[in-house]
């Protein structure tokens, strides 16, 4: 496997890391007599006993937990829940610590979300300084959405010495249906219709406890981790607040203790490998999965000593079926998805036809023991077999009759740079688009210049200085309902970015993530209004119409640093925008080549 052969001397290195820490006794043995009284000095008693005198593994907890955010707000019980199971399965279970989880739903087009891919690599740190107690015997996830996930992926395989598991929070109940929430959006734009109008749909689609239920990056994320074997199989979309939802919470709680010295020791670090992360490619390709994990994979496989490429990501969807049409790719949402046979149908077919590594790790076991769906009869959680057959082809089809034969993502090359493109939503009639180039220096001006009536023509824009290393780069979703509206207006349009769109890109081709990026000089900073840009999502090629010397002779629009702005924090970002790596490589903060002895 290439992956392997490229990986070969960071992968050794990191394993060597990890096993340096791998424990011989319980966490608590190695610690001083007063080291091990602060950290019990807060449990109830019953725990304290164990902690200080009896041979229980202890289980620490780390929780992506607030009210204010729909995925994150089931968490609240969740301790409680756990520290039950845990003394059932002869544990202990504490809180190590919080990390932050910020929602791209409310900061998406506000200032805010330039803070938002930051807060990933923000989210590794707060995991890290919680582990750092080095008190826990295994480590318990609790996290859902865009960063949180991989922020916490991060932490986990650099504690790779620790058994982790993953506890999501299940979706939302489905609400009002993702087409006409996308109308809505759209007229609104259009000023056809009013903020009363628009705020009653959204909050008719975004309505309780839960994910949001389109398959964005929170739902891309749930499968990855169901693929990856992190999660009990089935337990990815199982609503939350439900007794199916408690008891498989109380049983992660359990196997990550039989994951401990108590019982299989099986640390993190050496359970994932490079078959892990060849199954979460596999899997968001034949899902349709978010295009941010085009950024994030990278960095979470370089936290395990594996280099993967945006070269890999193409060759796997080339042969990878899209097998799946959920909400922005098609009218469904993962509610409709996980009732027509799951993730269970989803990876059988993938592993009885050569494409998903059975034999991966899991927490539960080889993946190909995923092909099952959880449970409760009677009080019991068990797990049958998922159904041969879909329960809705329109949703979820067998491997022999996919929507389409390859995945959903390319790679994007040409003389503006490398990116990818999302094409599981865009109709085959808008897959290539030749038109004059419209440069914004931000989202607003792009804005601003629709809301004037100045887009009339055919165009692709190119929104420029929205990389990580000028503003953080973050997602650009706000404009698509302006994009859907020309192009149903019967415009050619696309949009050429170093910037991000969310998971929740549709209908309207474009080149994302383009590097490199036009604050550090990228060939995007030498752009023109009126260039003629070509962009072919179905060749993968991303070309401008200039002559070559012509256009390498142009000095490069340079970025100023205050287009990154001031206030609600981002000021205090500014150490991250200087150390933000290249987007195709994660746009990480961390570079994990520097693996030395302890």
């Amino acid at each position: 496997m290439r992956i392997e052969t490229r990986s070969k001397d960071t992968r050794a290195a990191y394993l060597e890391m990890i096993r340096r820490q791998r424990p011989e006794e319980f966490a608590r043995k190695r610690l001083s007599e007063g080291n091990q009284a602060h950290a019990s000095a807060g449990c109830a008693v019953i725990d304290k006993v164990q902690l200080l005198g009896s041979a229980w593994p202890n289980l620490g907890i780390v929780t992506s937990y607030n009210d204010m955010l729909s995925a994150h707000q089931p968490f609240e019980n969740y301790p409680d829940l756990i520290r039950r199971a845990a003394r059932d399965a002869g544990a202990t279970a504490q809180v190590a610590g919080g990390v932050p989880a910020m929602c791209d739903g409310v900061t998406q087009g506000q200032p805010g979300m330039e803070l938002s891919l930051f807060s990933r690599d923000v989210i590794a740190l707060a995991s890290a300084v919680a582990l750092s107690h080095d008190t826990f015997d295994a480590a318990l996830h609790l996290g859902v959405c865009d960063k949180i996930i991989p922020g916490l992926v991060l932490a986990a395989l650099r504690f790779g010495h620790l058994p982790s598991v993953f506890i999501p929070a299940g979706p939302m109940p489905s609400g009002l249906p993702n087409p006409e929430k996308a109308r809505i959006r759209q007229l609104f734009a259009q000023g056809k219709v009013g903020r009363d109008e628009l705020l009653k749909a959204e909050a008719a689609s975004y309505h309780s406890p839960g994910t949001c239920t389109f398959y964005g990056t929170a739902n891309s994320n749930q499968m990855l981790m169901e693929v990856m074997g992190l999660h009990l199989p089935g337990a990815a979309f199982v609503n939350p607040n439900t007794p199916l939802r408690d008891a498989l919470t109380a049983a992660a709680t359990r196997r990550a203790t039989e994951l401990t010295l108590k019982g299989d020791y099986t640390p993190m670090g050496e359970m994932i490998d490079a078959r892990s992360f060849v199954n979460a490619m596999v899997g968001l390709m034949a899902t349709g999965g978010s295009t941010n994990l085009a950024l994030h994979l990278p960095a979470m496989a370089a936290a395990a000593g594996i280099q993967i490429t945006l070269e890999d990501f193409a060759d796997i969807s080339a042969v990878t079926p899209l097998l799946c049409r959920i909400y922005p790719n098609g009218i469904a949402d993962v509610n409709h998805f996980h009732a027509a046979g799951g993730m269970g149908f989803l990876i059988r077919e993938l592993v009885e036809n050569g494409l998903m590594i059975g034999d991966a790790a899991g927490i539960a076991g080889p993946i190909r023991s995923y092909s099952q769906e959880p449970v409760l009869q009677n009080g019991t959680l068990s797990w049958r077999e998922a159904p041969r057959a879909s329960g809705d082809e329109d949703v979820l089809r067998p491997f022999d009759k996919p929507f389409s034969p390859d995945g959903g993502l390319k790679l994007m090359t040409g003389p503006l740079g490398r990116g990818v493109t999302k094409i599981s939503a865009v109709k085959p009639e808008h897959q290539v688009v030749e038109a004059p180039a419209r440069v914004f220096d931000s989202q607003d001006a792009m804005k601003a210049a629709f809301q004037a009536g100045e887009l009339k023509g055919d165009m692709v824009a190119v929104v420029r200085f929205q990389g990580p290393s000028a503003n953080g780069m973050p997602e650009l979703h706000s404009l698509s309902p302006i994009l859907g509206t020309l192009q149903d207006q019967g415009k050619k349009v696309a949009l050429v970015t170093d910037g991000r769109m969310s998971g929740a890109s549709g209908k309207v081709p474009s080149a994302i993530h383009v590097g490199p990026e036009a604050a550090k000089g990228g060939p995007l900073a030498r752009v023109q209004d009126g260039d003629r840009i070509r962009l072919d999502a179905r060749t993968g090629r991303l070309d401008i119409l200039v002559p070559e010397e012509d256009f390498n002779q142009r000095t490069p629009v340079p970025f100023r640093q205050n287009q990154s702005g001031s206030g609600l924090g981002r000021e205090m970002f500014q150490a991250f925008r200087l150390g933000a790596g290249a987007s195709e490589t994660g746009a990480s903060l961390f570079d994990f080549t520097m693996t030395g002895p302890a």
